[in-house]
């Protein structure tokens, strides 16, 4: 299989239809469209590391959930950080496929794969303006608030939380990975009396209280990041002799 028969497989499967507008992702660098995909690193970022390795372990393909260029590109020098990985990524013969907002939205992408890891059922999407983009689902029992933000913290292997109490047990829980303090109202609306997402906010977890939803931030990488195994399955799916390879990408640490 080579990087265009790949290419159409996923984008099949995590079709464009589900791309919010202004979203930016897809087949990002292809120096050789017909080049013969032997081995695939998976991460959440292209970063200089991610990059780095690729070439250095002679990987045909690198696949992501952040896109490599998000801002139209004004020059292609060495100067641009994200241009400078392109350069260095095209004279190696790699290729970038990135599947952004269509892979939060999809079924069994971002937010699927998180609320599963929560423990949560009766799981349906829930949305801004019919993005349907976040999901919703139950605990099993009510439990408090304290005891809810440590499973998240355990199980996303986030090195912390923040957590801002609205006085509510946790039996309702909406969950957006990344940035989700826009989906404070969605998530009211839906019923939740919590969401968990990568990033609030300062003033969105401030009025928690006021609003009636617990929120637990829990780190954009770390509500992310779990979707990576699932891009590996599904490279996997489209051809089993591919290998894949995960590495983590994210450089921000507890200190």
């Amino acid at each position: 299989m080579n990087i265009k028969e790949l290419y159409s497989y996923l984008d099949k499967i995590i079709p464009p239809s589900y791309t919010l507008e202004g979203d930016r992702d897809g087949l990002m660098v292809c120096p050789d469209p017909g080049r013969e995909v032997r081995r695939v690193l998976v991460a959440l970022d292209v970063t200089d590391e991610v990059a780095d390795s690729a070439i250095k372990g002679d990987f045909d393909l690198i696949v992501t959930h952040h896109p490599l260029i998000f801002r139209p590109l004004g020059a292609i020098t060495p100067d641009d950080t994200t241009a400078a990985k392109v350069i260095k990524l095209t004279r190696a013969g790699i290729s970038v496929m990135s599947f952004h907002t269509r892979l939060d939205a999809i079924p069994g992408g971002v937010n699927d794969t998180l609320a599963g890891l929560l423990g949560l059922s009766d799981i349906t999407p829930f949305g801004l303006e019919n993005d349907n983009l976040g999901r919703i689902g139950k605990t099993e029992h009510p439990v408090e608030l304290e005891v809810f933000a440590e499973r998240v913290k355990s199980t996303l292997f986030a090195p912390a939380v923040l957590v801002s109490g609205c006085g509510r047990p946790v039996s309702k829980v909406a969950v957006v990975g990344g940035s989700g303090g826009d989906y404070i109202p969605a998530a009211l609306a839906a019923g939740a009396d919590t969401l968990v997402s990568g990033r609030i906010g300062y003033h969105e977890m401030m009025a928690a209280g006021e609003v009636g939803l617990n929120l637990i931030e829990a780190g954009h990488f770390y509500t992310e990041d779990p979707v990576c195994r699932r891009l590996a399955g599904l490279i996997s799916q489209a051809d089993d002799t591919i290998q894949t390879v995960y590495m983590k990408s994210c450089r921000i640490e507890l200190i």
